[in-house]
């Protein structure tokens, strides 16, 4: 038939093409070049790896591997890494050896179909699903560790899909890898994504990276760095661990993560997880660690110790003598590391310790000159130097008798001893003002002394209450020029010009003004009033421009409520706060205060730890507040809380210690007497910042009050000395060495109900910082001690209930 006929014509047609080809590739291979021939008996034990052929060069007789020019006819479609799809395997590595780059199947056939179907996401979850099928075969006793444990899968699986075990896997093990899950992605894309080298395998590295099998290390030498720097300055912090995939760099001080919180000094974490502190101070100084996220066992530990230069004080700037007696010139430097003091005289150096005449007390803090003569007239100038600088300032001493007493010898005489250098103490009869080293009462003001603004008196007398007396509260001196003093139940604050020593105003406040405290930084004068005798509308006043000789008054703060505030004292290191804190009623909170603006800028929350602050102190080295708690069962005390003041965070209890904190002015020493056990507990903080026990003392009854005296034979060491709230002794200790001796037989104290304006109903009053002396009131008389010897130096009586006393001196 004519469609028979067509067949068969058409098998002789392609008869015959297939004829023609044959015969065109005999032709061909005729006109090949010979160095291109192939010899099967040379290439028979030589591999060229897929894409290429071995040839013979005629030439030379050697073997060589060459791009195959053409692959077998088979139509098995495969995508390759380069996105192009391919007739079969041969077609994608021939291309890779023309092309010269590497090439490599991605997918099997369905790929043809699939364009990049396997994203990122669908990645992870095909190595999810091999970590979880590998986790089902792991024997008991797996490290506890995550890492750990995920590194041995990873092992597992490893050596599992290397089965030629060469240590390298390649897409034809890959390829014999058969899991029954539907994902869009294959065994294959492992080469496509984690092949980091493009060599066609994956090494042992390459699947640690594959499977986040982070390996960190850090040496052992270099767990614990030490970082020293300037006041002032700023510093780097580096995080030394290193590793693959290393997750980012957590910083944390005293427990709190500092990588999240948004501080004004430390405020940059660089790319290389480096802590960036700027304009440091003594409060960072401390402990701050680093470690991997995730990999808190590896730590850094970075100790940042802060070196500040010496600030000196000399006292007196001035004095006149006459010969033959004895002369003393004081030197107090504060500074990290402690400074070293020496003197000259007019520029030249002193050779005390080869003369009899002179002689150096405590480290040459005090210059001693044993009997005066002419010629030791002159300028004295002490200058204290330690590592990072150096300050000096002069004492002048002049001798001139007392026929010719120069403009400087009226001045130290006359004006310096009878105004200054005084102590104010505030009693039933009126004002006593004190000169403590011959214990001399320089002036009385008296119940009725009328006040100079107003004419009215003093202390006016209450209908039906004979005789008329006084009622104090708290009392604070003003840069020397003014003393502040509160009378509760006239609801107003005396101001004292102590020049002419006369009240010259009274200032008007809310009700029963009970607590004052002289902020030197901003000139600020601030009260606490209860609103009545059982404090039910407390509040917080201020005064401002204190020193200013106009007249004052108050300004009524935002708070209500208020248990009680604090502002940390200044040093000649700290001359400048910032920050108050407000206690409110029955609230386990401390508010944080901006001191210019009286606003809250932060409330510091202490309900987890069941704490309802009573009284805080502050230590500028490292920064650290303590706070005594309240706890909600009255009859156990609550520990301590420390607060950190570079981040506002609660770190925790002070080491079981509980009681009122007090602080040393240099910062070095936490005295804290916790009259439930009868201890005196001494903590010392290093210039590393380290908070530690050093001694705890017996007290025999409960602490009123407590204050810090200099040593007088050890530059930089202080003297704690304590009054009892129930007895007649007096303690006072040795802080560095933990001696200590009781004053005893001082008369007993006010009673607490003849006191109600706090606990402190018997005060300690130290004459500053280059004064020995102190004083304590009892209930019916006053005593002067002598810090120097620790000793009694006199009793001045009638004066009753005196337990308002404040220091008015020129240091």
């Amino acid at each position: 038939t004519k469609a028979a006929w067509a067949h068969e014509k058409t098998k002789q047609t392609i008869s015959w093409a297939m004829c023609w080809v044959l015969l065109f590739l005999l032709l061909a291979r005729a006109q090949e070049p010979p160095a291109l021939q192939q010899t099967g008996g040379l290439c028979r034990t030589t591999y060229c790896g897929r894409g290429r052929e071995c040839v013979v060069r005629q030439q030379t007789g050697q073997v060589e591997c060459v791009c195959q020019e053409k692959c077998h006819s088979s139509f098995v479609p495969v995508c390759g890494s380069d996105g192009h799809f391919y007739e079969n395997h041969c077609e994608v590595y021939r291309t890779a050896c023309v092309q010269k780059r590497r090439i490599y199947v991605v997918h099997s056939k369905d790929c043809f179909f699939k364009v990049d179907t396997c994203s990122m996401a669908e990645y992870n979850k095909l190595k999810g699903m091999l970590l979880n099928m590998q986790h089902e075969g792991v024997a008991e006793g797996t490290p506890a560790n995550a890492m750990n444990q995920r590194k041995v899968l990873v092992n597992t699986m490893f050596k599992y899909m290397d089965m030629n075990h060469d240590g390298r896997i390649s897409s034809e093990e890959l390829a014999q890898v058969i899991i029954y899950i539907l994902l869009e992605c294959t065994m294959q894309d492992l080469l496509r994504y984690d092949d980091y080298n493009n060599d066609g395998i994956l090494n042992l590295q390459e699947f640690y990276t594959a499977f986040q099998v982070v390996q960190l290390s850090l040496p052992e030498e270099e767990r614990v760095s030490i970082t020293t720097v300037t006041v002032g300055l700023s510093t780097v912090l580096s995080c030394t661990i290193q590793g693959t995939l290393r997750p980012p760099i957590i910083w944390k001080r005293n427990g709190i993560v500092l990588n999240f919180l948004d501080l004004e000094d430390i405020n940059d974490f660089g790319d290389d997880g480096s802590l960036y502190i700027t304009k440091v101070i003594t409060i960072h100084m401390g402990n701050y660690s680093c470690h991997a996220y995730g990999y808190e066992e590896m730590s850094q530990t970075h100790v940042l110790q802060v070196n500040v230069p010496p600030v000196i004080l000399v006292y007196p700037e001035t004095q006149a003598q006459e010969p033959g007696v004895a002369a003393s010139l004081h030197c107090h430097a504060d500074g990290i590391p402690n400074p070293k003091l020496t003197w000259l005289k007019n520029g030249l150096d002193l050779q005390p310790y080869s003369s009899k005449q002179l002689s150096l007390i405590a480290n040459g803090s005090e210059l001693h000159i044993n009997s005066v003569r002419y010629e030791d007239t002159g300028a004295y100038t002490c200058i204290a130097k330690n590592e990072v600088g150096v300050d000096e300032d002069i004492s002048s001493l002049f001798i001139e008798d007392s026929a010719r007493k120069t403009l400087a010898n009226i001045l130290w005489r006359e004006e310096g001893l009878s105004v200054g250098n005084m102590f104010y103490i505030f009693s039933d009869e009126g004002i006593t003002i004190l000169q403590p080293g011959n214990c001399e009462i320089r002036r009385h003001i008296k119940q009725s002394e009328r006040i100079m603004a107003t004419y009215e008196e003093m202390c006016p007398k209450s209908e039906g209450v004979t005789p008329q007396h006084c009622v104090w509260g708290s009392a604070v001196s003003v840069r020397n020029k003014y003393v502040y003093v509160s009378q509760p139940f006239q609801k107003r604050l005396l101001v004292i010009d102590t020049q002419a020593q006369k009240v010259v105003q009274a200032v008007e406040t809310d009700p029963v003004p009970v607590r004052l405290f002289y902020d030197k930084s901003h000139d600020q004068v601030w009260v606490l009033s209860w609103g009545d005798i059982q404090k039910t509308h407390p509040t917080l006043q201020v005064i401002v421009q204190a020193s200013v000789g106009e007249l004052h008054r108050t300004i009524r703060t935002q708070f209500q409520r208020v248990e009680d505030f604090y502002i940390p004292p200044t040093n000649l290191i700290i001359t400048h706060v910032r920050f108050g804190f407000v206690f409110l009623k029955v609230e386990p909170a401390v508010h944080k205060i901006d001191l210019e603006t009286f606003h809250c800028i932060k409330t510091i929350s202490l309900k987890n730890y069941s704490c309802v602050p009573v009284r805080m102190a502050y230590t500028h080295l490292s920064g650290y507040y303590f706070i005594q708690c309240q706890g909600k069962n009255h009859s156990s005390p609550s520990p301590q809380l420390l607060i950190d003041s570079v981040t506002d965070a609660v770190i925790g209890p002070n080491n079981g210690v509980t009681g009122s904190p007090f602080v040393s002015p240099d910062g070095r020493y936490v005295v804290t007497p916790d009259n439930q056990s009868k201890k005196l507990k001494v903590q010392t903080i290093s210039f590393q910042g380290e908070l530690q026990l050093k001694h705890e003392l017996n007290i025999s009854a409960p602490i009123s009050d407590l204050v810090f005296q200099p040593s007088f034979t050890e530059s930089n060491q202080y003297v704690a000395v304590a009054s009892s709230a129930l007895g007649s002794d007096l303690l006072i200790s040795d802080l560095s060495t933990g001696r200590s001796e009781l004053l005893r037989n001082l008369k007993e104290p006010l009673s607490s109900s003849h006191w109600p304006w706090g606990d402190v109903n018997r005060v300690v009053v130290s004459s500053g910082l280059f004064g020995q002396y102190l004083v304590t009131p009892a209930a019916q008389s006053l005593f002067v001690l002598d810090g120097r010897q620790s000793s009694l130096h006199c009793e001045v009586s009638d004066i009753k209930r005196g337990n308002t006393v404040v220091w008015v001196g020129e240091v």
